[in-house]
């Protein structure tokens, strides 16, 4: 029998925050505090990150009120991590992308929002004998103490259908991206040459850390028809490509444990995160931001 699972949602940084528990923490206080100092985490991220806030530290960078030097370690951590993903995509990543207006724009969204979730996990991982997997807009970090328990099985979400979940991947301890334009339209480009990617409808991504599935994810969609090759140098990486003409190719790596299952079942079965996140979203991975502007 499986144990029961503790849910908490709220919204933070334009998207919703969700977190399931279970285990010896899962419904008293040390857990109730472990998800408001992950809450407190990601609210500090969005001052600091959010390109949506005039006030925000990138937003005031950006326009060059204040420079790297002015600015908290973390942006300076985030920049390096942009440059090192830029690097290893060959371009196709990048932190500072082509505006409207023909001027460099600086967002370093497609790092932040993977890299803060790892940030918020912190308190949860101190947990003892507690399971979580804790999602923002659909992109999860999951942890299963016990290897021989049940993990948490991921619905992965059709780029073409969103009412379908297109495969199931079971995670006892790693974490899970997508990256796609099915909810938010062709906001996702590639950073050599400033236009939308082509062919790939969708990039899900299985990694150790949520940091580097959501930087993968966004930079094997930036690639377009080469998401699928790119992904296979990336070492410890499973990943699911989902092509605009319906086609699937699945990237895996025997570092990796644990088999999809892309039966293409109307729902996941077994343990899932909290509240209504039980797939990975085609269009949860926002390239220009977290996910929709702050509302008031």
């Amino acid at each position: 029998m499986s144990e029961p699972v503790q849910r908490y949602v709220e919204h933070v940084m334009g998207m919703p925050i969700s977190l399931a528990l279970r285990g010896r923490h899962a419904g008293d206080r040390a857990g109730r505090d472990a998800w408001a100092e992950a809450m407190a985490t990601l609210r500090d991220v969005d001052r600091v990150f959010s390109t949506y806030r005039d006030d925000s530290t990138v937003s005031r960078l950006g326009r060059g009120e204040i420079d790297l030097a002015d600015c908290p370690p973390e942006v300076v951590e985030v920049l390096g991590l942009g440059a090192r993903a830029e690097r290893e995509s060959g371009g196709a990543f990048r932190v500072r992308l082509p505006g409207p207006d023909g001027r460099t724009r600086l967002d370093p969204s497609g790092v932040v929002k993977g890299w803060a979730v790892e940030r918020a996990a912190r308190p949860l991982r101190a947990l003892e004998a507690t399971d979580f997997c804790l999602s923002a807009g659909g992109d999860m970090v999951c942890r299963t103490i016990d290897p021989a328990a049940e993990p948490w099985r991921i619905g992965i979400e059709d780029p073409h259908d969103p009412t379908r979940v297109i495969a199931v991947v079971p995670v006892h301890n790693g974490a899970v991206a997508t990256s796609g334009t099915a909810h938010r339209g062709s906001h996702l480009v590639d950073g050599r040459t400033g236009r939308p990617a082509e062919g790939v409808a969708s990039v899900t991504v299985v990694a150790e850390s949520l940091t580097w599935a959501d930087i993968d994810a966004t930079a094997a969609y930036a690639l377009g028809r080469d998401a699928a090759r790119w992904l296979r140098t990336r070492p410890g990486r499973r990943g699911l490509v989902v092509g605009t003409d319906g086609s699937t190719t699945l990237v895996t790596d025997d570092l990796v444990s644990g088999a999809w299952d892309a039966s293409g079942s109307a729902s996941p079965a077994g343990p899932t995160p909290a509240g209504a996140a039980t797939s990975t979203r085609a269009g949860s991975r926002s390239g220009s931001s977290w996910g929709t502007p702050p509302s008031g």
